[in-house]
Order: C-alpha cells, then structure tokens, then sequence
C-alpha cells in the first residue's frame, strides 16, 4: 500500500500542493499561479507538472504514492471524477480525475475545495476532537460543509452553497441568477459591495468615511480596508462589519437546528476579519436558538491556513483508495 497521497487545493489564483502522509504530516509543499484563462488544459498541467517535481524532489518512488486528491472550486462530481461548473476556472462538464490520471499515472479523486478545506480542519485543525463540525469557508464567496463522525456530508449533489440563500434585506443580484444572496453582503467581495454602494449613493451620508477619504478610486478599496477602517472607529466601516455578522448569525440560526453541530468553525480570507465580523455573527446566532443547541455549540476559527485545503485532498485520496 502506498505511504504517500497529493494533496492538491486548486484556487482561482494559485494551485496549492503538497505530499502528506496518513497521519496528516507534510513532507513537501509547492504553490504555483493558476492562470485560468490559460484553459483548462493548462491548469491541468500545472497540476501534473507540481506532481511530477514533488517525486523528483523528494525522490519518492511513484508506487509509493497511494493516490492525488483534488480540491475543486465550484459543482463538482466526486464519484464521475467531474467538474460540473467552476465560475472562476471555467471549467464546464470537464474530466479532471481523467485527465489527472492520464498525465501523472496516479488515481486521482476529486471534491469540492470547500469540502476538502473543512475535511482538513476536521481531521487535523481546529476541528479535531468535534463530531458533528459545520464549516464555512468565506473569502470571495461563501460556503459550508459538514463533516459528520469524520465523513463528509454529500447528500444528494451540492450541499453546503449557504452562500447562494436568498435574504430579502440583501438587494444584489448574484452571478448564480438570484438575487439577495447571502455572499453577495457576507464575503469578502460582499463587504467591498456594500462599501461601495454607500459611498456612492449621493445622499453625502458618508462623505466623511476613512474609506471615502483613502480610497476615491472605490475600484481599489479591498476588505482588509474595511477592517483597518473599522479599527479607527470609522463609522461606515462599523456598520458593515456589524449587519454582515447580524446576517451570517441570522443564516447560521436556521441551518443549526437542522444539523445540530458540536462546533462551528470558520476560514477563509474574510475570516481575517475574526471578531470585528465573527463576534456579531455569534452574538446574534446563539441569541436565536434554543439553549439545547447553544449550550455544547463552539465557534472556532480555522488554524491550518492554505495547508487545510491540502491536508484534506490528501486525506480524501486515502479514503477514497480504501474504499470509504
């Protein structure tokens, strides 16, 4: 039986990669530029080619490497080896795990990225020793997965897009075809929005922002801006921060009585932001459920950082060789 598996998080920006043992230790790691509008070809190459350096590297044998795991953006179709749908890839109804195994010569098994991000904090992050884990991921966007006594919750296709509920407050219209959807507000992208929206409504309401007076060009203004706006005390930077917690902690209380997690826990760029956006969050999720769920309910963030991603494709590659 192989020793080793790929661990491989691919992103809109970079491809992350790593070779991991089955406890879930690292022994070589590699990040490369994505560059999606290269192709799909070419992103698939860069995979195999991260593959192929890392055995010559290390000088591990290729028999010795159980399998790769590929962490996803987007629809994904584990048990097809698919990509159904990745917006920021352009991929569409494409045979990644084909592909992969036909370039490096390996068994390939894929996921969503999220999933995997969540499986990897499970197993080996700030997860561990929780066995009911609701994960959320937000960065440019945001999603969950749940990973129930150490398997990942697949239901029936995509589970986990909470991103794409529809909140009536929320007026965006989303890429998705919806509009009011909870990532377009509570994202990294969706702080930048509503920023943007208020100070150039007209009304003046904020003409006397930090944002409006550091960033003119509103082109430029990024969430970590938010969040150092927000530690000056600037008021539009507080209220953003405030009503995207309120509305996370709003969603969060619906979906809790329906999973009952031990423990919630949260990455993801965004998450950078930690209480100024996570403390409304929890304040207003454990002030609407019932104390049989917030009582044993923690509220974690993550502790992995970009090696999560990989440290949970590897770990989907050595289940899926065992046949779990």
């Amino acid at each position: 039986m192989g020793r080793y598996a790929f661990g491989v998080d691919v992103g809109g920006t970079n491809i992350e990669c790593g070779i991991v043992r089955p406890e879930g230790t690292p022994i070589w790691r590699s990040r490369v530029r994505t560059e999606p509008r290269k192709g799909n070809e070419h992103v698939m190459a860069l995979i195999a080619g991260q593959v192929r350096e890392g055995l010559r590297e290390t000088g591990i044998p290729a028999e010795d490497v159980l399998a790769v795991g590929v962490g996803m953006p987007g629809l994904v179709e584990p048990l097809r080896g698919v990509s159904i749908r990745s917006t920021n890839l352009f991929f569409r109804d494409y045979p990644v795990a084909a592909k992969l195994m036909e370039l490096t010569g390996l068994p390939v098994y894929i996921e969503n990225d999220v999933k995997l991000y969540v499986y990897g904090e499970s197993c080996y992050g700030a997860g561990r020793g929780y066995r009911h884990v609701l994960g959320l991921t937000l960065g440019t966007g945001l999603a969950a997965a749940l990973v129930n006594d150490g398997r990942l919750y697949n239901g029936s296709g995509c589970p986990g897009e909470i991103g794409h509920i529809p909140i009536d407050e929320i007026p965006y219209p989303c890429g998705c075809g919806l509009t009011g959807c909870l990532e377009t507000a509570v994202s990294a992208t969706g702080l930048v929005r509503q920023a943007v929206s208020a100070l150039a409504d007209g009304s003046g309401d904020h003409a006397d922002s930090l944002l409006a007076k550091l960033y003119p060009d509103l082109g430029q203004l990024t969430a970590k801006d938010i969040s150092d706006a927000y530690d000056q005390g600037d008021a539009l930077a507080v209220a953003i921060m405030e009503r995207s917690g309120r509305l996370l902690g709003r969603t969060l209380s619906y979906i809790v009585p329906m999973v009952s997690p031990d423990v919630i826990l949260v990455g993801g760029g965004a998450a950078q932001a930690g209480d100024r956006l996570l403390g409304p969050a929890k304040e207003t999720l454990y002030a609407s459920i019932m104390p049989v769920y917030r009582e044993n309910l923690a509220f974690v963030t993550g502790e992995l950082g970009s090696d999560a991603g990989v440290l949970g494709s590897a770990k989907w590659a050595f289940d899926r060789s065992a046949g779990e």
